[in-house]
């Protein structure tokens, strides 16, 4: 059990049956009566954000968290294989368990989070930006990079973004797994 007033972003909290990450919090004290928390959580299974108020003092459910690198080996049907770098087990995870899914490739390693009192898997997430190659994308022309216009380009792990047209087919980009968006051409 945790205080409400130890409540700090990336605590997980167990509420209504459900597991919420702390997003943001704030301690707010009125002119007149008690201190308050306000506080943000995000659903860790659907990421929906929600947003409640404490009393100083009231208890909550915390659950430890472990965060722990997984390489990724290969794809299952709808389960993604992921080998443990320390123990070398390797685990089945979810295609909707995964954060940013798109962008995987083999042998790219990921932080996936569990529950340390069950062992139970909550996520992955791949890192914020990873480096992949441009599979197909119309030929750019040469010194077209005046305007902010953006073309389609199809990427070695088969997912498509919008790239500038100075990209040609071949070259590595990196890209934001968040939102699938181009960063900028590696040299």
């Amino acid at each position: 059990m945790i205080n409400s007033q130890d409540i700090k972003n990336g605590v997980c909290i167990r509420m209504d049956g459900r597991l919420y990450f702390v997003i943001e919090f704030l301690h707010v004290k009125p002119g007149k009566g008690n201190t308050i928390m306000r506080v943000k959580f995000k659903d860790v299974v659907d990421g929906r954000v929600l947003e409640r108020r404490f009393n100083i003092g009231e208890k909550l459910e915390d659950v430890r968290v472990e965060r722990r690198p997984y390489q990724y080996l290969y794809a299952d049907g709808q389960d993604y294989i992921f080998m443990n770098q320390e123990t070398y087990e390797q685990v089945p995870i979810a295609h909707d368990l995964i954060t940013g899914v798109d962008f995987l490739k083999e042998g790219f390693v990921c932080d996936v989070v569990s529950d340390a009192s069950t062992d139970t898997i909550l996520f992955a997430e791949l890192p914020t930006k990873v480096e992949l190659a441009v599979a197909y994308t119309e030929p750019g022309l040469k010194g077209d990079t005046a305007t902010n216009t953006l073309k389609p380009a199809k990427l070695e792990t088969g997912a498509e973004i919008r790239v500038p047209l100075f990209i040609n087919e071949g070259e590595i980009i990196r890209v934001d797994t968040r939102d699938g968006s181009y960063c900028e051409r590696v040299r």
